[in-house]
């Protein structure tokens, strides 16, 4: 019988699994294209036992979440710049 994860972990892998859902609202192909993709991706993982290795996921979420909004930054910054040079 596996043991139970640790509920530290559980608690940390819903949060930035929220967190990524959240940031999804925004994402440039639609909220329809990105949430299947990241449900896809966590539930390849769902079966993880061992705490070293998924802490290495929630690191990798974390620089996800990290580079999506650099993403969005990156667009909203082209934006401004656009509409403000061209005045």
């Amino acid at each position: 019988m596996p043991l139970a994860p640790n509920p530290e972990l559980r608690r940390q892998v819903i949060a930035i699994y929220k967190q990524l859902l959240y940031l999804g609202r925004d994402y440039p192909q639609g909220y329809d294209f990105f949430r299947p993709r990241l449900h896809r991706a966590f539930m390849a993982k769902a079966n993880l036992t061992d705490e070293k290795a998924i802490r290495e996921g929630i690191a990798r979420a974390d620089f996800v979440r990290k580079e999506i909004e650099a993403l969005y930054y990156l667009k909203r910054y082209r934006t401004l710049r656009k509409r403000y040079d061209g005045a």
